[in-house]
């Protein structure tokens, strides 16, 4: 198994054991879960590789990472209830989700010879897309939108971290490593710490 292919496995299988613990807040049956978890799951990767022109896209050349998010939703499903605080545990996981998808997406991107602007999007698309049609499937507000939190933002300096290295750190796994972790640090600040954005507050008209 490649480098990438490892990074892909494990950003599938995290994102789908928080797509199928949304599953369980929301009460739905087990293809409900598998639905999400799979939808989580390959989501992300789905749009980076239509927008790359992959062919064939990630899961349809190896439909074993199906068969991975599809097995974690089956797990989820018979365990979420043992989880004191889904909606904590959730918040956790997808931040290690986004951290290691940060590194497939602009893993890829590299591979593939694509420019830096290109590489950075490519790493935000492939950690926030799946979490992102989650969110709006099951009618919760998007974690990306909600206010101030550093979700976008550390995937952008995750990614932005990666390219920085490159005339510096000539060994890929090691930039990707070091990009992954910038962005779960930044995620994980905002989660224990409260680091945010500041945000726009409106101001009454003057009379």
């Amino acid at each position: 198994m490649t480098l990438l292919s490892f990074l892909d496995y494990a950003s599938v299988i995290v994102f789908a054991v928080t797509g199928a613990l949304v599953a369980s807040r929301a009460q739905l049956d087990l293809v409900g879960f598998a639905f999400i978890a799979c939808l989580t799951a390959v989501g992300g990767g789905t749009v980076r590789d239509l927008l790359l022109d992959r062919d064939p896209i990630f899961w349809i050349a190896q439909p074993s990472y199906l068969a991975a998010a599809g097995s974690a939703a089956l797990i989820i499903f018979f365990t979420a209830h043992l989880f004191e605080s889904r909606m904590r545990t959730l918040i956790w996981l997808d931040s290690l989700a986004l951290a290691v998808a940060v590194a497939a997406g602009t893993g890829i991107a590299t591979a593939m010879g694509h420019s830096a602007s290109i590489i950075v999007l490519m790493g935000i698309v492939t950690s926030c897309m799946g979490g992102l049609m989650r969110d709006v499937v099951v009618g919760d507000v998007p974690v990306v939108l909600k206010q101030g939190e550093l979700y976008v933002t550390a995937a952008f300096a995750g990614a932005a971290t990666t390219v920085l290295l490159q005339n510096y750190l000539p060994d890929i796994p090691y930039r990707l490593l070091i990009g992954a972790g910038v962005t779960w640090v930044l995620r994980a600040g905002s989660i224990q710490f409260g680091w945010n954005l500041p945000v726009y507050k409106s101001k009454p008209p003057r009379s």
